[in-house]
């Protein structure tokens, strides 16, 4: 029986730019920074744009919130302030969006809450990345 898996967060600032990323599993193949890079800025574009097309002009689309794929799923929590979470799991994982607001309320209290943090720079920080390997490393992912 397999688990479902977390594979990759990232974190993209308001310009589209690669503030984060952790992988937690080693079943995907390893990006160097510059592909990971690139696809930030891609993924960053192509939501802005799928914000702009939708048919629905009664309220603002968010953008794309989810790829699926055979072999993954890609989520994406936008904030207000503009940050997107990104979360690369199994396809059909049942906690994306749970995961998702637990990640987010993780980096407020660790980050954002962080004097020394600079907003929109790169994320540098122990205790976010203790805290998230404590419950995105782990199959039980509905108890935390």
């Amino acid at each position: 029986m397999t688990f479902p898996l977390v594979h990759s967060l990232w974190i993209l600032n308001k310009a589209g730019g690669l503030v984060y990323s952790r992988s937690f599993s080693d079943q995907l193949p390893g990006l160097n920074s510059n592909e990971q890079l690139v696809l930030a800025g891609t993924l960053h574009g192509v939501h802005a744009i799928c914000s702009r097309i939708s048919p629905i002009t009664t309220s603002k689309c968010s953008g794309v919130q989810v790829l699926e794929s055979d072999s993954f799923d890609l989520t994406i929590f936008l904030t207000r302030t503009g940050t997107k979470f990104v979360l690369i799991t199994t396809p059909g994982h049942p906690a994306t969006q749970a995961l998702l607001s637990r990640v987010y309320e993780v980096y407020a209290d660790t980050v954002m809450k962080n004097p020394f943090h600079i907003p929109e720079m790169p994320i540098r920080n122990e205790i976010l990345d203790r805290t998230l390997d404590g419950f995105l490393r782990t199959p039980d992912f509905m108890t935390h």
